[in-house]
């Protein structure tokens, strides 16, 4: 299998590779069919981007070395583009320009919502379908018809686990610690506060608590939430700002149960914070421990080749090549068309019911957004562990 790197930098060496890959997109023969990732490899996140290559390179790896994929009685090989979008807006909707220019059929990512959003628009607007393996935010695919993503979405996840902080703790007073400058974490905590004070009253959210991206500390902002006397602190945030958080937290005396959002779920959040974040909870699209059937096959071929556990993203990532496959098989053809093509391959996302995935079953609902369940994840003794189940 080849992995083919379009350097942002680089615009005569991604051309060639775009006029390959174009020709490749459109032939009914048994030519490749490219696929273009769109990824965090740099920046604040770059663990991200990394586990959703290695999870897209394992999929493509073990489909061509079976022969390829099967469409319409051809065989094709599967080959990778990689545009590292830096997890920002302006390096996604390059990676997204430069991914379809060059023929990509189908593009999966970005990851991050701030960065899915915006690569979403250039996807819709120029007809490419789009998975996003881990974007929550609604807008990402909201109006969008040739944009869809595997995991559960923000208007889903804060009111699940506003439920969860009420019913396990029989709490009635939250507080909210989130990054305001970020699409995923405000998104959550917004749709976390609406519903909280839907059950629980004007009020009933005392300390709504913000800061920016790179902020390392919360001092003034947790020392009101301590005034605030809550029952819970909600911090829907990622796993490199989660262990500042917590201990800054526990510092000032906060004893409060902490409850954050499937950005937390990295294995790196572990190594980072360790104990500290025993007690804590969290919502996940999959927990790696205790997994069984295709999930455990699939964290063990992950761990054999880099010595790590797959993070959420990296299941979601080996879901959304899943999906795009099944989707380009439901073509049934490929003509020579790359319009035709890209055109068909959404249909065949849209038809898509009952998925299986590793992270859990699925299908579509109208805005491209998957029909799921919540993994409720525990931390204890340094390590995470599942403890309940949440089901729409």
């Amino acid at each position: 299998m080849m992995t083919r790197f379009l350097s942002l930098l680089r615009p005569a060496a991604a051309v060639l590779v775009g006029l390959f890959l174009i020709g490749c997109s459109g032939a009914s023969s048994d030519a490749p069919i490219p696929i273009g990732l769109n990824l965090e490899l740099t920046g604040a996140i770059p663990k991200v981007g990394e586990h959703s290559q290695v999870a897209a390179e394992m999929f493509v790896e073990e489909i061509n070395a079976a022969g390829g994929l099967e469409v319409g009685g051809q065989k094709h090989m599967l080959e990778l583009a990689v545009a590292d979008n830096t997890g920002t807006a302006d390096g996604a909707t390059t990676a997204a320009e430069r991914l379809i220019a060059d023929g990509a059929l189908v593009m999966i990512g970005p990851n991050a919502s701030v960065a899915a959003v915006p690569a979403g628009a250039v996807a819709n607007e120029q007809k490419t379908p789009m998975i996003s393996p881990w974007s929550t935010n609604p807008a990402t695919t909201l109006g969008r018809p040739w944009v869809f993503r595997v995991p559960f979405i923000d208007s889903f996840q804060g009111p699940i686990l506003a439920a969860f902080a009420a019913e396990e703790f029989g709490a009635e007073r939250a507080c909210v610690l989130y990054a305001a400058d970020s699409d995923a974490p405000r998104g959550v905590a917004d749709n976390f506060r609406t519903a909280w004070e839907q059950a629980h009253g004007a009020g009933s959210v005392p300390a709504n608590e913000s800061f920016m991206t790179g902020d390392e500390s919360f001092t003034e902002q947790l020392g009101r939430i301590a005034a605030a006397d809550c029952d819970v602190l909600f911090t829907p945030q990622y796993y490199n700002e989660v262990p500042l958080i917590v201990r800054q937290a526990r510092a000032a005396g906060l004893t409060i149960p902490i409850i954050g959002n499937d950005g937390w779920s990295d294995p790196q959040l572990l190594e980072l914070c360790g104990t500290d974040c025993d007690g804590t909870f969290y919502g996940a699209h999959y927990i790696a421990a205790g997994a069984t059937g295709a999930t455990k096959e699939f964290i063990d071929a992950f761990q054999a080749r880099t010595g790590e556990i797959p993070s959420d993203v990296g299941a979601l990532t080996w879901d959304a090549m899943r999906l795009a496959a099944q989707a380009i098989q439901n073509c049934g053809d490929l003509t020579g068309e790359l319009d035709v093509n890209r055109e068909c391959v959404r249909v065949g996302l849209t038809a898509i019911r009952d998925f299986e995935g590793i992270t859990g079953r699925m299908s579509f609902d109208d805005e491209g957004d998957p029909i799921k369940c919540m993994v409720i994840a525990t931390i204890e003794d340094g390590q995470a562990s599942f403890y309940k189940s949440a089901c729409p």
